[in-house]
Order: C-alpha cells, then structure tokens, then sequence
C-alpha cells in the first residue's frame, strides 16, 4: 500500500477549531474495509488508507455539537489528499448565545425596535427593553431576518430592512410587520432585475382585515428571503422569513435524519447565513 495519507482540517462556520474530540468513520467503498478514528485537534492526519484507483471513501464525521457530516472522498495514488469541512451547530447542543448588545445593533433594527411598542406577548415594551426580553430564539430569528433583510438591496438602492417600520409578532422563523407602501413595489421592480422573483403565497395566511399583495423571494439557492405581503386599502403588512431550502444538506453534506432541529430553526439558518451567505447575524453560539 503506497504512503497515502488524508488530512482532515474541522472548523466551525467562522473557521474556529471544533474544540471537541470528534469520531471519523472511513469506509472503503469497494473492499470490506473500514477504519475508525477519534480526532482531537482542529486538523489531523489519517494513514493507512488505498489511493487512487482503489483509493474511493464514505467518510463519516460525528462531532458532539455540531451535525453529522457525510460524503464522498477519492484519495489521491499517493501523498496527501486534504480536505476541509464546515460544520453547522447542532440547535440541541447549543448551551447559550453570546447576543450583541442592544448598542452593538444595526442602526436600522434599533430604530425598528424604537416603534414596536406593540409586539404580540411583549406588549407596552420597545427599544432595548424589548429586545433583552426576547427568548433566545425569537432573538436569534429577528437578527437573522434582520441580517438578511438589511444585505438585501432593492432597485431603489435602499435596503429591504430600512422599509420595516413597526414589528407586530416576531417567532423563531419569521416575523410579521407594518411596511412601508413603497416596499411591496420596489420589491415587485427588483424582479426584472433578478433580485426578487415572485412565488406563491398560499401557505401565508393574511391578518384579519387585510387581503393577500404578492410574495417573492430572493435568488439565493439556499437561505432565500421571503417577503409574503398583505394589504388593506394603503396600508401594508408582511409575514418575513428565510426559507432553509435544504441548505444543510447541500452547503455542508449533512446527513438529514440526524438532525436534531427543524429545517426552519433559526440557529441553522444563521448558519447558512454565516457559512454560504458570507452574512452574520452578530451572535455566536456556545457548546
């Protein structure tokens, strides 16, 4: 058997070591070999394995906090075959989230706060107030959306964000919001420039009073904006989230049924914000 070696470099979405002993299972995709391993450090060299034309591997790779990884490897003849992979974080593993401070927020989203005195179970608060009384979740999926939404630009040169003016429900998700009139156009003006396409809106339903004005979302192939607009005479509504749109399973080859979250849940979405999107949402998790 030739000097084949496979290096393996594990990092999470920002490129941080794991900093976790993590299991690795090589199977040999034509001979009845298979190799295990524990790995300790960030990058790690395994030996011992065929290379090329023998040299075709399922690596399987387990690490306590974050989710189960799986895909395909052919070794090089001989050498060093590297490989580098991202791992998003497990939602049920997650023991706390370092949140920016209330000051450390976009001066948009600040100012959104500043007018939602409103929000549905957080009555008569706003400002900072009502973003330190924000669960974990529902914090986590406002920044999301407003990470998202404030990267978003319009023909107008404005940014989605900047058009939100008053938040009514906010969920781990989603949420639901007063809109400036001219975002549903600017919006449906984006289309031709490929910002935007429109889709359908039936799963969205409309506040009472208020009837169905359009959905579109963004481009993205994974992590799409979604704004689902409603109307009543000129005031306009919208149910705003990120669609997950198998994002996990594409942009870091996890394995579905391991999952321990929802395809919605907002601690995957930033990390498909973060890892294909190149957008972060400004809080870390904690494992």
């Amino acid at each position: 058997m030739a000097d084949v070696k496979l290096h393996l470099d594990l990092v999470n979405v920002h490129g941080d070591p794991l900093g976790e002993k993590v299991d690795v299972i090589l199977r040999h995709q034509v001979l009845n070999e298979v190799k295990k391993i524990s790995i300790t450090s960030k990058k790690a060299d395994i030996k011992g394995l065929r290379g090329a034309p023998q040299g075709r591997y399922k690596i399987d790779i387990d690490p306590p906090s974050y989710q189960y990884v799986s895909q395909f490897v052919n070794m090089k003849p001989s050498g060093v075959t590297s490989l580098k992979f991202q791992f998003p974080i497990d939602p049920g593993k997650v023991k706390r989230i370092n949140f920016p401070s209330y000051t450390g927020l976009a001066a948009d989203l600040k100012g959104l706060l500043e007018t939602s005195d409103e929000v549905l179970s957080f009555e008569k608060k706003k400002g900072k107030e009502l973003y330190d009384s924000l669960d974990d979740i529902r914090r986590a999926g406002m920044l999301n959306i407003a990470a998202k939404s404030g990267a978003t630009p319009l023909t107008s040169g404005k940014t989605v964000l900047s058009y939100i003016t008053r938040l009514n429900e906010i969920r781990g998700d989603r949420f639901f919001c007063a809109v400036a009139k001219e975002l549903r156009q600017e919006t449906k003006n984006s289309v031709a420039e490929g910002l935007f396409r429109k889709v359908s809106g039936s799963l969205h339903h409309p506040p009472p009073g208020f009837a169905p004005a359009d959905s579109f979302k963004t481009g993205d192939h994974y992590g799409n904006l979604q704004l689902t607009f409603f109307s009543k005479g000129d005031e306009y509504v919208a149910d705003i989230d990120i669609d997950d749109a198998s994002g996990l399973e594409h942009v870091f080859q996890v394995v579905r049924n391991k999952l321990s979250g929802s395809p919605t849940h907002p601690y995957s979405i930033h990390e498909i914000l973060v890892a294909h999107q190149k957008i972060d949402p400004g809080y870390r998790f904690v494992v």
